[in-house]
């Protein structure tokens, strides 16, 4: 009897030129090289009604790996910024919804962390 494989996961919502992509509507995070994954579907958390995470297309501007809110006065491991208003990767709790980052576990921001690059492509989409 042959075995049944699960079907591939969707391709990432983002375009070829983009780093980092993000799916506000399904809770994932992909990184990409020249539209080809190297990274996800990873799972993620995001901003609620009160503090949604802005969609859009910006370059990754600062990282900072032991970044303290200087709003909430959280910790933000291994920050990656992005966005205007401070919005970041950061590691975080996924079972509750950030300030308007993005967070990921452990690993995933350290990967993320890692991997991009100062001016390197993110997008948030919807």
């Amino acid at each position: 009897m042959p075995e049944t494989s699960e079907p591939p996961p969707p391709p990432p919502p983002c375009g070829p030129e983009i780093r980092a992509c993000v799916s506000l509507s399904t809770k994932q995070a992909w990184l990409m090289t020249n539209g080809v994954v190297d990274l996800g579907p990873v799972p993620i958390t995001h901003g609620g009604t009160t503090n949604p995470t802005p969609t859009g297309t910006w370059p990754v501007a600062w990282k900072d790996q032991e970044h303290t809110s200087s709003i909430y006065g959280d910790p933000m491991p291994f920050s990656v910024f992005f966005a205007p208003g401070g919005i970041a990767f950061h590691e975080g709790r996924l079972d509750e919804d950030s300030h308007g980052c993005i967070r990921l576990d452990m690993a995933d921001a350290q990967t993320f962390f890692n991997t991009l690059q100062l001016g390197q492509l993110v997008q948030i989409v919807p």
